[in-house]
């Protein structure tokens, strides 16, 4: 049953950390967006690649309020909300198992 227990426990980290680096990735793509960045430069087509399809359905359905995009700031809430909920679950239920 420890063999699961581990299992799990790395599936959590690996979960763990890539909704870390996601979460990072859209803060600097916010941050970028405050300036005028080239279109054409692959690091800003990369992060805008990236995030887009997840803000996207989130701007369509909130809009922007006074001119301000709140989507980054709600997509970082659902990945902390996600993390301190499916990733503690996890965790948890690979404690027990070892």
């Amino acid at each position: 049953m420890f063999i699961f227990g581990n299992l799990i426990h790395a599936i959590a980290y690996i979960f763990d950390t890539v909704l870390t680096l996601y979460m990072w990735v859209i803060i600097i793509s916010a941050l970028i967006s405050w300036v005028n960045p080239d279109p054409y430069n692959p690091i800003v087509r990369f992060l805008y690649s990236v995030t887009d399809p997840v803000l996207r359905p989130i701007r369509r359905r909130i809009g922007f309020a006074m001119g301000l995009d709140i989507s980054p700031m709600i997509v970082i809430l659902i990945i902390i909300f996600i993390k301190h909920f499916l990733v503690a679950s996890l965790f948890g239920i690979a404690a027990r198992m070892r």
